[in-house]
């Protein structure tokens, strides 16, 4: 078992940034890929950015050149830069980390953007 945590969900305006952050309770190291997903009200849950054990990237069309996953195995820490914020990134943020028998999910950090 693992518990992730995620921080730094905020309210910011259009244009602006934020720097997400997921806590781990335990080593990442084993985990084949972890990533970051969002759901907005009303519509399911989708994939922003992944990112595999050995740093290969997957970014949803609506991140690309915005976005940036990384992860710190020696820290236990994944994290999500944000840049030049829209309103259509509102959403609950959740991290995920999958290995060969489990995925486990945060609880969600809120972002709003908003002027």
């Amino acid at each position: 078992q693992v518990q992730l945590v995620e921080s730094g969900g905020a309210l910011v305006q259009p244009g602006g940034s934020l720097r997400l952050s997921c806590a781990a309770s335990r080593s990442i190291s084993s985990f084949n890929v972890m990533g970051w997903h969002r759901q907005a009200p009303g519509k399911q849950r989708e994939l922003v950015a992944g990112l595999t054990s050995n740093n290969v990237a997957h970014y949803a069309d609506s991140a690309k050149d915005r976005f940036t996953i990384s992860r710190d195995n020696a820290k236990n820490t994944m994290s999500l830069q944000m840049n030049n914020l829209k309103p259509e990134d509102t959403a609950v943020y959740y991290c995920n980390a999958k290995n060969n028998w489990s995925t486990y999910w945060g609880q969600g950090t809120q972002v709003t953007v908003s002027s």
